[in-house]
């Protein structure tokens, strides 16, 4: 029998034939049962009840901040209907700052399709989607380069807690996402757009009228040393005007701003009365101090107003950090006749104004001209060292020196009333109770009290 090495050549060929089939096939099954696997998992609702995120959506979400780029969306352009139509129900994370920051760079790249899909059909209406298109339309959705997010705070702990995009614009526009926190994930529940500029867009409206965006909004004037529209936010019959200066007067010498990780945290928030805590820090981040702010409202119809601010802790924390020298700082005292006296302090036997004092009378006269039928009251004091007849006389050259700077400034003369009490009402005791020389009682002896009779 003859041995024809072609016909062996065609049996081994052959066989590698059917062996590479075979490897092809059952690599395409396996293949399809992963991808049916993954598919399914993506579908899945999870522990939250919110669907997963898609898996693009999750590499996006996976980045550091520094890489987030928009979401690729290559269909083409919809109506808000058809937008509204086609959302399922939102992205859920662990990283409620990262999935903000993501809905951020995507309306910043003018995807408004991708960035609903980020946020979901429930938080969106049609009205909504509109005005982002149309804000994207004008360019208005650029995020601010320092601080393109912010943390606004918290209407229940651990569980909801308000966002803000910071628009890149004049007016100071904020993009404002409720977040709700279900099993360890955040979703967006809510969103809050900017008005139209200038009215409706302005720094200091408060964009959500709730207890958290009115005290927002009224710290945020405060902030910028805005007194009508802080005072806006208060009930005059409730907060004094010395306490609102007060608090303008200390956020600027202090140095401070809102903490950016929760400034404001819910104490209590019912139906008609909230509560807040609100956590300061120095600029540098040094220092921490915080306050308590009240709400009240009549009813659900009725708006929200501060109605008591509590700054004990923060005036105390303020008098520490400028202690030293000969002379006492804390801005704000009780008035033994009700309501709250703005308070400056001079050196011993010392009669000027130093820069410190002389910011605190701007921020006075500003609220001053506002209303030409707003009346003060200037008392001088002195500590007791020196006779009487000559306490009353330095008494009275402070009171005298701290009137003409608010005229000087623009205020009426006839809007100030001066007295000069020497040393017949010390606030702390001039000696020990064993009658020794008391130098702290003293410091805060000498002073001018500003009264603020409206």
């Amino acid at each position: 029998m003859s041995f024809d090495p072609y016909d062996s050549y065609k049996s081994r060929t052959t066989f590698g034939l059917v062996v590479l089939v075979a490897v092809v096939v059952v690599s395409g099954v396996a293949f399809f049962f992963v991808a049916r696997f993954l598919s399914s998992e993506g579908k899945e609702a999870n522990d939250s009840g919110r669907a997963e995120e898609p898996a693009e959506v999750v590499r996006v979400l996976d980045k550091a901040p520094e890489q987030f780029g928009a979401v690729d969306v290559t269909v083409p352009p919809e109506s808000a209907e058809q937008i509204l139509n086609s959302l399922g129900i939102g992205v859920t994370t662990v990283d409620p700052a990262l999935l903000v920051e993501q809905i951020g760079r995507t309306l910043e790249a003018g995807k408004i399709q991708a960035a609903a899909n980020l946020i979901g059909r429930k938080a969106l209406s049609e009205d909504q989607v509109k005005q982002l298109q149309e804000l994207a339309g004008q360019a208005r959705l650029k995020l601010d380069e320092d601080r393109p997010i912010s943390e606004i705070g918290e209407l229940e702990v651990n569980r909801r807690g308000r966002w803000a995009l910071n628009l890149r614009d004049d007016y100071g526009a904020r993009i404002y996402l409720d977040l709700l926190r279900k099993q360890g994930k955040w979703g967006v529940e809510k969103v809050g757009l900017p008005g139209v500029p200038p009215n409706d867009a302005r720094p200091g409206r408060a964009v959500m009228v709730d207890a958290l965006g009115i005290i927002d909004a009224f710290l945020q004037a405060a902030f910028r040393q805005s007194f009508e529209t802080a005072r806006s936010f208060v009930d005059p019959k409730e907060v004094s005007d010395a306490k609102i200066a007060g608090l303008c007067i200390v956020f600027e010498e202090g140095q401070y701003q809102l903490r950016e990780h929760k400034p404001l945290r819910a104490v209590l928030n019912r139906e008609n009365v909230a509560a807040f805590l609100a956590n300061v820090e120095t600029s540098d981040g040094s220092q921490a101090a915080q306050f308590g702010v009240n709400l009240r409202r009549a009813d659900e119809n009725s708006p929200w107003r501060v109605v008591e601010i509590n700054l004990d802790q923060l005036l105390a924390d303020y008098a520490q950090r400028v202690a030293g020298g000969d002379v006492y700082y804390t801005p704000l005292i009780r008035n033994p006749k009700g309501g709250d006296t703005l308070i400056l302090y001079f050196g011993f036997d010392e009669e000027t104004l130093t820069a410190r004092t002389e910011r605190q009378l701007e921020i006075v006269s500003l609220m001053l001209q506002t209303d030409k039928e707003k009346k003060l009251t200037l008392s001088g004091h002195t500590d007791a060292i020196g006779s009487a007849t000559y306490n009353e006389s330095l008494s009275g050259r402070r009171a005298e020196t701290v009137r003409q700077f608010l005229v000087d400034s623009g205020v009426p003369p006839g809007q100030i009333e001066t007295i000069a009490l020497g040393k017949t009402q010390p606030r702390r005791p001039n000696t020990t109770v064993g009658g020794a020389d008391n130098p702290d009682g003293r410091r805060v002896n000498r002073r001018a009290e500003i009264y603020l009779d409206f």
